[in-house]
């Protein structure tokens, strides 16, 4: 293949496709709460995605796994979107969900720091937070470094020793996305 086409060629994606009986609808809300704590990108009813590596693939498996011992049926596919016009809209929409999320943490630091009351608190539960959406943090939005930075101040921490917005290790892209026109993606492997 050339060199050229590699580049051109949109990634592989871990696809879950499943369903589950109506009732008792406990498992169906557990596998779907899970579902969105991955990030996933919703393709259709029952039909979800995730950049192709082998921790999302193991999360899907457990996942459908799950669905199957609750009367369900499912089952794991990689595949690759025929363009990259939709691979481009699957990671904009998971990096827009991603966006809000962070947007969320940079107005919890400010109203925490508006507020004036203790902070440990709020820079600990703001922490924890960055680390649960960083996890499901496929293709980073701008947002990402100010809501670190942003619980920074609030901590009222220096900025980091290399000059750069977060206290979050870079990521390179991963193998299995193309060009997608975002700047990175999260291998979650190492962040774990």
């Amino acid at each position: 293949m050339p060199a050229d086409r590699a580049v051109r060629d949109p990634g592989e994606w871990m696809l879950l496709s499943y369903r589950m009986p109506r009732e008792p609808s406990t498992p169906r809300i557990a596998v779907w709460r899970k579902l969105k704590r991955l990030g996933v990108a919703q393709l259709s009813d029952g039909l979800v995605a995730l950049p192709a590596d082998a921790r999302t693939r193991e999360q899907l498996e457990w996942i459908a796994d799950e669905a199957i011992e609750a009367g369900g049926t499912a089952s794991i596919w990689l595949a690759r979107p025929a363009t990259l016009t939709q691979e481009r809209e699957l990671a904009t929409g998971m990096a827009d969900a991603r966006a809000a999320e962070y947007q969320s943490v940079i107005d919890q630091a400010a109203q925490a720091t508006a507020s004036g009351a203790n902070t440990t608190t709020a820079v600990r539960r703001l922490r924890a937070e960055l680390r649960r959406i960083g996890r499901r943090d496929f293709f980073p939005p701008p947002e990402r470094d100010r809501a670190h930075a942003a619980v920074r101040t609030l901590a009222d921490e220096p900025a980091t020793p290399d000059g750069s917005e977060t206290d979050e290790p870079s990521q390179p892209q991963t193998d299995g996305v193309g060009d997608v026109p975002l700047e990175t993606t999260h291998h979650q492997e190492e962040k774990s």
